[in-house]
């Protein structure tokens, strides 16, 4: 069956080759984007800002007047901030979890009246191994998708019984056009040099974005979706990790990897 999708942060990266194959696999694609300025793109691209309620509530409203009812929702607008904690201010982390939580939150409140009404439909949110494990100086980053791991979760419970599903894709670190603005750094004097290793090691991963956006097509496309789809060799590494090896043998593993104990500000 066609279905209307609607998929935020679509002009780039993941969530444009999403948009792109699902709209070669016959179904009917919204995408959205800040400032729509991709003519080119054969599927429809909307304004949406998943930080402002008013935007989406209006963007919400245009797919439904356009498509007469929303059948799937992609939660994909985001980005990654790098810092240490203690250097990451408080407006970077509320931006941070604005953006890739609350907005979250925010889309998925407004389509539910219309998935309600028409009696079933899909939620699908772009999580992250980050959302399994964090990581060191990632903890905004790492906040925003335990958070939207747990809402996910709770909210699939809660709307089982309304013939909506929801469900969690969890990538590891993926090669998109998107590393030099979906990577971030705070303010601190170490975050540069954490973010730029961080793309570093997304210019050399082994997981394209279409393979994301295929495992999301068949989410889509599930007679019964699950409730967590692990997406390439680092996720599903990180989930046996996670589930069979000792607390204190990953936090070694951890600390011998990622920290470098960098010479933080120090207490008067």
């Amino acid at each position: 069956m066609k279905q209307v999708v609607f998929i935020s942060g679509a002009s780039r990266g993941i969530g444009r080759i999403t948009a792109q194959l699902l709209h070669e696999r016959g179904h009917r694609v919204f995408g959205t984007t800040r400032k729509p300025d991709t003519d080119d793109l054969p599927f429809r691209m909307l304004a949406l800002d998943v930080t402002d309620d008013a935007s989406v509530h209006t963007a919400v409203a245009q797919v439904v007047a356009e498509a007469g009812r929303l059948d799937v929702l992609i939660n994909n607008a985001g980005y990654d901030i790098y810092g240490a904690a203690e250097e990451t201010t408080l407006d970077e982390l509320l931006a941070q979890m604005d953006t890739n939580f609350v907005g979250a939150v925010r889309l998925t409140t407004a389509v539910l009246p219309y998935m309600r009404r028409q009696g079933g439909g899909r939620i699908v949110n772009m999580s992250s191994v980050g959302g399994l494990l964090a990581l060191p100086y990632n903890s905004a980053y790492a906040a925003s998708k335990f958070a939207l791991e747990g809402y996910s979760e709770s909210l699939r419970y809660e709307l089982l019984p309304a013939q909506i599903s929801v469900s969690l894709i969890e990538p590891g670190q993926v090669r998109t056009d998107t590393l030099e603005t979906s990577i971030r750094s705070a303010d601190g004097r170490h975050a540069r040099a954490v973010a730029e290793r961080a793309r570093a090691l997304g210019r050399r991963a082994a997981l394209q974005p279409g393979a994301v956006a295929r495992v999301v097509a068949r989410v889509v496309e599930a007679k019964r979706p699950r409730l967590r789809y692990l997406v390439g060799g680092q996720a599903r590494q990180v989930a046996l990790l996670k589930q069979f090896v000792p607390e204190w043998v990953r936090e070694a593993l951890i600390m011998r990897q990622f920290v470098t104990g960098p010479d933080l500000p120090q207490a008067p």
